[in-house]
């Protein structure tokens, strides 16, 4: 059933908190923002190969996957290379935030995804945005993302799936998308990523 169904109600937040206080499979967790990006290949079918493989880490429970995005690439010429498809997947975890970069760079590893060019086309990114109310400024991982609050493909997929999100230190998401727009971030409701089973 597609979130584009009228007939389809949002779950209320009680009922939300019921099932994940059901979810005893995670003891504690944490909430993460994740951002997947792909722009070689089969696009779609990575993106959902990535949501999968997180479903699938143990310590990790997929809660919700935003619509897909076509995006243009960053930092680059525009033609210059193909466009992205880009999405932001909501997690709970009891990883630490430098056990899920490891896992996040095992996603990509498996993905083939090459590092030898800086905002060069990839199969497969999978950036942590957000753990929690983090903030950490390590050479390994900075948290949040430091560059998240001024990336519309980022923020816009992450204000669908959580309306009221803030970026620690920078402010309510809704009010970055304002500042940032919505330019060359195309919705894509061809597309659609499945949550895991």
């Amino acid at each position: 059933m597609s979130s584009s169904d009228p007939t389809v109600q949002p779950v209320p937040a009680s009922v939300v908190e019921q099932v994940d206080a059901a979810d005893v499979t995670l003891s504690n967790p944490k909430r993460a923002v994740i951002s997947l990006g792909s722009s070689l290949g089969n696009r779609l079918e990575t993106l959902q190969g990535a949501v999968d493989a997180l479903e699938d880490t143990p310590g990790v429970r997929v809660k919700a996957v935003s619509p897909v995005y076509e995006t243009e690439p960053w930092g680059v010429d525009p033609g210059s290379q193909p466009s992205y498809f880009n999405a932001v997947v909501l997690i709970k975890t009891t990883l630490p935030p430098s056990s899920l970069l490891e896992r996040g760079h095992a996603i990509e590893e498996a993905y083939r995804r090459v590092r030898d060019e800086r905002w060069g086309p990839r199969t497969l990114d999978v950036d942590i945005v957000a753990y929690q109310d983090v903030v950490l400024d390590d050479p390994e991982l900075t948290l949040p993302h430091p560059r998240a609050h001024e990336r519309a493909f980022v923020l816009v997929p992450w204000q669908d799936v959580d309306p009221e999100a803030e970026v620690p230190g920078r402010g309510p998401v809704a009010r970055l998308v304002e500042q940032v727009g919505r330019g060359g971030v195309e919705p894509r409701p061809d597309l659609e990523l499945r949550l895991p089973e």
